[in-house]
């Protein structure tokens, strides 16, 4: 049932000491509650309003302290409050869809392209027959090449390497551990780029969304057009550093384990690139 009290007369009621300010709130939040058809806000969805009224209730305590009789009465003074905080109340409202609709769509391309690379592994623990180095290739240039391809390979085909050009399992082993660290080093900058990327992206959609939301011409649109333009731009730039950070090992990388000029490695791949693998 509605309430029949206007708000103006609690004031009064308060001001004479009639109420105290907390039985003040607690009558208009009760009025608010019971005549929502007065404020038809939310284009008629009533289902808002209580919620609402919740989300209000602070600035109900404060307006109370800010109100001064200037010619509005305060039953006119709360309803032009009630008003302008419904708009900034469904602006709020749609600023939360946006970004969790923009979230779970940024996370979802985040978790498609997080997929790691796969290891090779033989799976095998029998014995496996001595490799043979093809003619014409030397063991540079078979150490070379499996140094650059050092993270699909097991460490029983590293050994059967180190047999057949002439050293020792832990002198390779050592070179591939240190590669591994290197390739940490690497994956955690790209981890911590691509984390920033997503962010960037996420912040591109967020944007994009504002705007398309708001009314073209409006200053908020072109405040939203303008971040969104320069949003975008950032992410290209970062997408392409990242695209520029490969994991696998360098030449030059290879060059400094193996403590050589990098035109040594570069010749050694050089030779071996059209020729057929050697397993």
């Amino acid at each position: 049932m509605k309430s029949e009290t206007p708000l103006s007369e609690m004031y009064i009621l308060y001001v004479n000491e009639g109420l105290s300010k907390k039985e003040l709130e607690g009558s208009m939040f009760k009025y608010l509650q019971g005549n929502y058809d007065r404020y038809r806000v939310f284009n008629g969805e009533r289902e808002h309003w209580s919620e609402f009224l919740s989300w209000l209730y602070p600035r109900i305590a404060r307006a109370i302290e800010l109100y001064r009789d200037m010619g509005s009465s305060f039953d006119a003074y709360i309803t032009g409050i009630v008003h302008g905080s419904a708009r900034e109340y469904r602006y709020r409202d749609v600023d939360h869809q946006v970004a969790e609709s923009v979230w779970w769509q940024a996370r979802a391309v985040e978790m498609t392209i997080a997929e790691r690379e796969p290891e090779y592994d033989s799976g095998d623990t029998e014995e496996r027959k001595e490799l043979i180095i093809p003619e014409g290739i030397n063991s540079k240039q078979i150490l070379v090449l499996l140094l650059k391809s050092y993270y699909f390979v097991s460490e029983e085909f590293v050994n059967r390497v180190a047999k057949a050009i002439g050293m020792e399992n832990q002198v390779i082993h050592d070179m591939i551990g240190k590669l591994r660290d290197k390739r940490s080093e690497k994956e955690a900058a790209v981890l911590d780029l691509r984390e920033r990327l997503h962010g960037q992206y996420y912040r591109c959609l967020t944007y994009q969304k504002r705007m398309n939301t708001a009314q073209p011409g409006t200053d908020y649109y072109e405040k939203m057009k303008d971040r969104f333009e320069r949003a975008k731009k950032r992410f290209y730039t970062m997408k392409k550093r990242l695209e520029g950070m490969p994991l696998s090992a360098s030449n030059r990388m290879i060059a400094e384990i193996l403590g050589v000029p990098r035109g040594t490695v570069d010749s050694c791949l050089f030779a071996v690139k059209n020729r057929r693998p050697i397993l």
